[in-house]
């Protein structure tokens, strides 16, 4: 009778085992070609970057490139949960393809996390246990640059930002905790490229201050025209306007600029120093916003596989809402909708051994939660 009760604790010890090294698969849709290509690979090696460092080998990563098209990124989700199998997704850079992908995703009870776009439509009624987004809700960063603009006694600022999901959450959050008046107010297509037209009604606003929400390839083309067109009024934006994947491209003109992002690279903790040389170390570069977005979910996603099996639903969505992890943030933690509460910052745009990079001089918000909380029930 011993031995079999021995047998028998050694084989439920064997199962534990097994259930503990069980492997998780984690499919990432990303934009890794064309002109916001810049903004996925960042968030791609940021995320690969904390998966190595852990050195889980039970973590499969599979990654595709969405092209920034919404219908090949619902292809390759569908493809990525009814074939793959994968128990997590994650990676999309753009409100539009998010939009298009995660309701579906999260029906369907995968897990998303996102590591970059959070439209309002999902931050509200529309919340959903199975998507957490690391990173932001859209409106967060442009509400600490309304914020700012006050402290700076702007009274007339001039607002584009490209016509998207991202791009109207963008100037909503402007204009919630802007006081002063707009000089005007632009749409722009996403993927433009020529800003000829808006730069001449800038011109002729009478503006005292330009903010502008243009992301990747859309903002290095806007700064260089501005720079070239002579015009001295100011400009300010997010900090996905003036971050580490467009600065070298933008050149000396983003000198002095101030933007808002919920993490720099001079924060002072522990995590963010190690994370920063190792990013430095790996890549032979800075880190930007967007790979830092990519390595916290990674890390919130390692912290929940240690205490729970993914295939647990309840479990891991528990552990993952915990968020028990050493951000580079320094504090973490989830809202009621699995958005995050933060502190978010001012940077100024400087050179630093001759790179162009960001640092913090001021804070615009300090445990900052999203305006369409207060509409989700969770």
């Amino acid at each position: 009778m011993k031995r079999i009760a021995a047998a028998a604790l050694m084989v439920g010890l064997t199962f534990a085992g097994q259930a503990m090294a069980e492997p998780v698969k984690i499919g990432m849709i990303t934009t890794l070609s064309g002109g916001g290509a810049g903004l996925g690979i960042d968030i791609r090696d940021g995320f690969l970057l904390a998966i190595k460092e852990s050195g889980n080998k039970d973590i499969k990563v599979i990654v595709e490139d969405d092209a920034q098209k919404p219908e090949l990124a619902v292809q390759i989700a569908d493809k990525m949960v009814q074939s793959e199998k994968v128990d997590i997704l994650t990676g999309i850079v753009w409100s539009n393809l998010a939009m298009a992908v995660v309701p579906g995703v999260v029906g369907q009870g995968t897990f998303y996390l996102s590591t970059n776009a959070g439209p309002s439509a999902l931050a509200g009624a529309n919340c959903n246990p199975n998507y957490f987004n690391v990173a932001y809700q859209n409106d967060n960063l442009h509400e600490a640059m309304g914020n700012y603009a006050n402290t700076a006694n702007y009274k007339k600022t001039f607002i584009l930002a490209p016509n998207y999901p991202a791009g109207t959450d963008a100037l909503t959050g402007f204009k919630r905790f802007y006081k002063g008046a707009l000089a005007g107010e632009l749409y722009t297509k996403v993927g433009q490229t020529d800003y000829a037209t808006e730069i001449a009604q800038i011109r002729a606003s009478g503006a005292d201050s330009v903010y502008f929400f243009l992301p990747g390839g859309m903002g290095i083309a806007f700064m260089k025209q501005y720079s070239q067109s002579g015009i001295s009024t100011p400009v300010m934006g997010p900090g996905f306007s003036f971050d580490q994947d467009v600065l070298g491209a933008i050149g000396d003109a983003a000198i002095g600029v101030k933007n808002s992002s919920h993490w720099s690279k001079d924060l002072d903790n522990a995590a963010n120093k190690k994370y920063v040389a190792a990013f430095k170390a790996e890549y032979k570069r800075l880190p930007s916003l967007y790979a830092t977005q990519g390595y916290d979910t990674a890390n919130l996603i390692l912290s929940a596989v240690a205490k729970a099996s993914v295939k647990d639903k309840d479990a891991f969505r528990a552990a993952l809402k915990e968020a028990k992890f050493d951000s580079v943030r320094g504090k973490f933690k989830f809202g009621n909708n699995n958005h995050p509460i933060q502190d978010i910052y001012v940077r100024e745009v400087i050179k630093e051994d001759g790179v162009l990079t960001n640092k913090i001089v001021a804070t615009s918000f300090t445990d900052h939660q999203d305006a369409y909380a207060a509409s989700c029930k969770m």
